[in-house]
Formats: C-alpha cells, sequence, structure tokens
C-alpha cells in the first residue's frame, strides 16, 4: 500500500485554479517536501490530502482511504500540524493534550507524558494555552498531532517558532521515523530545510507540480543546487 497517491487532483474556487491535475506518490519511509512560492497552491493541495475539503476533480487516497469519500477515516490514521492553528486558550496543556487523546480513544494517558518531556513542556503542564508563547503553542499543537502515533504525517510550516534546540531534536525524530517506515509530507518555505531533511521535494508553481524527485535528482538534471533550481522554475 502506497501511504499518499494522488491522480490529476485538482481545486477550483470560482475562476481561481488553485491546484491543477496534481500527480503524487508518496511511499512509507518517505521524507517528502513540498514547497512553492506563496499562493502556489500548497496548503489546499494538503487540505485535501487530509480530507479537510474536497477536490473540484481528481482523487487521493491515503493508506488506501479515499480523502473525499471517508475524510473521517483519513483523520484517524494521519497527524496534522496546520502552519497557523493554536490550541483552545481557556484549557490548559495537559487538559488540552488529555482531550486529544480521549478524542483518539486512546487508552490510559495517552502518550501525553512522552510529548510533554520531548519538547520540555514539563513545567507548563497546568498552565493555560493562552498564556504560552508561540513558540510553546506550536510545541502543544506538534504533542496533539503525534499522541496516537501515526504512521502518516502532514506538516505545513512545523519549524516555525520552535527555538534551535527542538528543531534539531524533532528534525532527528523525523529522520529516524521516516527510517522506520513512516510518511512525512512537510510543507515549507525554507529551502535549506528541505535540501537537508527530505529524501524527495515536489515543486508546486501556479497550482502545477513543476518539479519532483530526490534532491540529487534534481541536481543531476539542472547542475544546480535546490534554491537554484526553485527560482528557477518559479521565475520562468
Amino acid at each position: 500500500m502506497i501511504p499518499i497517491e494522488a491522480y490529476s487532483l485538482t481545486k477550483r474556487f470560482s475562476e481561481l485554479t488553485a491546484v491543477d491535475t496534481l500527480n503524487l506518490n508518496i511511499k512509507a519511509g518517505e521524507l517528502f517536501g513540498f514547497i512553492g512560492p506563496n499562493g502556489a497552491g500548497k496548503t489546499t493541495t494538503l487540505q485535501m490530502l487530509c480530507g479537510q475539503i474536497p477536490p473540484t476533480s481528481g482523487t487521493s487516497t491515503v493508506m488506501g482511504i479515499n480523502t473525499a469519500s471517508d475524510p473521517i477515516s483519513v483523520k484517524a490514521v494521519i497527524g496534522i500540524v496546520p502552519e497557523l492553528e493554536y490550541p483552545p486558550s481557556f484549557l490548559s496543556v495537559e487538559e488540552y493534550l488529555y482531550f486529544a487523546a480521549s478524542v483518539r480513544r486512546l487508552p490510559q494517558n495517552g502518550n501525553v507524558d512522552k510529548w510533554i518531556e520531548f519538547f520540555g513542556l514539563e513545567d507548563k503542564r497546568t498552565t493555560l494555552c493562552m498564556s504560552l508563547s508561540k513558540g510553546q503553542k506550536k510545541k502543544v499543537t506538534l504533542s496533539a498531532a503525534l499522541l496516537h502515533e501515526p504512521r502518516v504525517l502532514f506538516m505545513d510550516e512545523p519549524f516555525l517558532d520552535l527555538d534551535p534546540l527542538i528543531q534539531r531534536k524533532l528534525k532527528s525524530w523525523l529522520l529516524d521515523f521516516a527510517k522506520g517506515g513512516g510518511t512525512v509530507f512537510l510543507s515549507t518555505h525554507i529551502l535549506e530545510l528541505a535540501e537537508k531533511l527530505c529524501t524527495r521535494v515536489g515543486i508546486i508553481d501556479k497550482g502545477k507540480l513543476v518539479a519532483a524527485g530526490s534532491i540529487e535528482e534534481l541536481r543531476n538534471s539542472a547542475g544546480e543546487n535546490l534554491e537554484e533550481i526553485f527560482v528557477r522554475l518559479v521565475s520562468s
């Protein structure tokens, strides 16, 4: 089973074609970087793959589940880290994570302690989320996405607002996760991050996938680094 597949995936908003006949095939063990300029269609693609919005045409599946016809089942097997979404203001860190664990029907404490420790939130357990810094809120959001130990992760700028030490720790964890057969769909603007972390990347511009392959494949075909390839493709 291929964890993430898309065939001619298209999304139109009135006269705007946000995503145009996108084809993707992302295998287990891949850390796939999805990059493109603002407004290129990255977030819309991620939302369709996560079952949050239906496509205008085309299909996509995650772990063999059709994302349009069975979005609830899709959401049950994936972890999602949106770029700009924070935990509820009037819940404490542990209250929110216990709630997230209960929604997932996880036993006992649902790995809450594990991820609180991983992200260094021990002294913030009983702090209301409204009182946290942006970076701390991001840690809580990441923790909630990882509680149920999904095999497929969709992450939109997951390193945004995180301090360098946690960034390094999360990168190491993601690499181990992929080596263990997990699949990561990583949407990012940080080209250096994609070049160092991802096993394969896709470049989207004006809703179309204009390039896809491993970093080595893209370099061999163009003789450039990822930044130069990106600038050339989206400027043409």
